[in-house]
């Protein structure tokens, strides 16, 4: 299935997503691509992000289906994840992503990490998996990152400065997203 649609999932805490993070700057870049459009909504639930509050939303509000490519960070990579776990999607895009509640009582209660993760199945429903990380992250050690790259065989890209991916823009985003736009 050809890509033509990108979903913007946020870490949690996000507030108004448009005006967080890269999300706006992404949106409105990945909007301008031919043949493609982007979504990037408030979610419902933003501090806690529970699974079985957001998925259901990916799936019935932002439609992600077989021609999306999902970008999550942080706990928005979580989800991203666990959906891709149950649904054929065309690629997912992991920002600052993490495999534990890293022993936060906020990350337990959001339901993502109470069981293994199913990566067989993530990659069996995913034709591209992209990952971009940083050893500097200051929530989320690399040893998490690490091993969802390995998980997930994911095109890797590591940083040593970016921290929690938390700039207002992020060219090396739309850089991948218009690589999984012309494959």
């Amino acid at each position: 299935m050809p890509l033509c649609k990108a979903v913007i999932v946020p870490g949690n805490g996000a507030g108004n997503v448009e005006h967080c993070n890269w999300y706006g700057w992404a949106n409105k870049e990945i909007n301008k691509i031919p043949d493609m459009t982007c979504l990037l909504k408030n979610m419902p639930d933003p501090v806690t992000a529970r699974e079985s509050i957001w998925l259901p939303f990916m799936e019935e509000q932002l439609q992600c289906d077989e021609n999306t490519v999902i970008i999550g960070h942080s706990s928005g990579a979580a989800a991203a994840m666990r959906y891709a776990e149950t649904h054929k999607v065309h690629s997912i895009v992991l920002v600052g992503a993490y495999i534990s509640d890293l022993g936060d009582e906020n990350e337990r209660e959001s339901g993502y990490f109470g069981r293994p993760w199913e990566w067989e199945k993530i990659r069996g429903n995913c034709a591209h998996i992209v990952q971009f990380g940083s050893t500097d992250d200051p929530f989320l050690p690399w040893a998490e990152q690490q091993a969802v790259s390995e998980g997930l065989r994911a095109q890797l890209h590591k940083y040593s400065d970016r921290g929690h991916f938390q700039n207002s823009c992020f060219p090396e985003l739309l850089a991948a997203v218009r690589k999984l736009k012309a494959q």
